[in-house]
């Protein structure tokens, strides 16, 4: 699918225009998804430019990720997608004098959004660098939402935490949670590192004017800022991943703890069983029926009194 998007002089704002539409100096941008084979040969055709293959978009050579030919400047990208699951998708850009071409796979919320604000915002797009400016400041603006949404999560995931009643089965769900998270936050560090090389690249290679470069600086200024959020969002996920690996172990521990109790109670009975089960007469034996019941008490006081002295000493809490 191919979606031309031209600049009304006028009111500063895009439109979209149609595949069979007489193209003008006003054409900006060409956004290219899930291309056909048709849709490739079409744009090849109709504008002279190369294409590259949608599928082959995950060379992360440097080489691959920034060079320039016949005049035209190509850039590949991660951006971030968040709907079914947390994603980076690679996107190519083809920036020629005029008119801005991206190529990717899917359709992005990122792409949407500028797209929305270019129709309703007068003024917001001036040419091809505009819009390529915009999409990278929405997806970092994109990947700063992701992490104020990550911070929601671990707020409640330290309430869990902190329950007095934390259970195994708790912990185990409050791991496989975390480790979805860290995943999260590995891919938004990911796509905002990338989006610092293509912006440096740009500035590094003189190729945007004074206004563009004012914009850039600001938005290498906003990756800062979110770079710092995920280091620190790592730092709490191993945080919360210690905390709770250390409440397992202290549950752990108080099993082991009321069985060890429970063993050196049992050891008076055991004792008094083993002295009135020897092969010689005692004199409870003489007893009859009380004599049996003497010793059930004895036994029974034996492993009481020292329950009771661990209970005082707190050994059962």
């Amino acid at each position: 699918m191919i979606n031309f998007f031209a600049l009304d002089i006028e009111k500063g704002r895009l439109f979209q225009t149609q595949k069979n539409s007489e193209f003008n100096n006003q054409l900006i941008w060409v956004d290219i998804v899930e291309p056909s084979a048709e849709d490739m040969d079409y744009v090849k055709e109709k504008f002279d430019i190369y294409l590259p293959n949608p599928d082959e978009l995950g060379d992360l050579e440097a080489s691959a990720r920034f060079f320039e030919t016949n005049g035209h400047l190509h850039l590949r990208t991660d951006f971030l997608i968040d709907e079914d699951q947390v994603r980076n998708i690679k996107v190519a850009f083809i920036l020629t004098e005029n008119i801005l071409f991206s190529v990717h796979k899917e359709d992005l919320p990122v792409f949407r959004l500028v797209r929305m604000r270019a129709r309703n915002r007068p003024g917001s797009v001036r040419n091809a660098k505009d819009v390529l400016l915009d999409l990278y400041a929405t997806d970092v603006e994109h990947s700063a939402d992701a992490i104020e949404e990550m911070y929601v999560r671990l707020e409640k995931i330290g309430q869990k935490i902190l329950h007095p009643k934390l259970t195994d089965g708790d912990a185990v769900s409050i791991l496989q949670t975390v480790a979805h998270e860290e995943d999260i936050n590995g891919r938004i560090r990911c796509n905002i590192m990338d989006t610092r090389r293509a912006l440096s690249s740009l500035m590094r290679n003189k190729l945007l004017d004074e206004d563009h470069q004012i914009e850039t600086l600001q938005i290498l200024r906003d990756i800062d800022s979110i770079e710092n959020h995920t280091l620190y969002l790592f730092d709490k996920l191993n945080f919360v991943i210690d905390a709770t690996v250390g409440f397992v172990n202290i549950n752990q521990n108080k099993i082991t703890k009321i069985f060890s109790v429970v063993s050196v109670a049992l050891m008076p009975p055991t004792l008094i069983a083993s002295i009135y089960g020897m092969n010689f007469a005692l004199p409870e034996f003489t007893w009859g029926l009380w004599g049996y019941i003497f010793v059930l008490v004895y036994m029974l006081v034996s492993a009481i009194l020292p329950m009771l002295f661990f209970k005082k000493k707190g050994w059962l809490d």
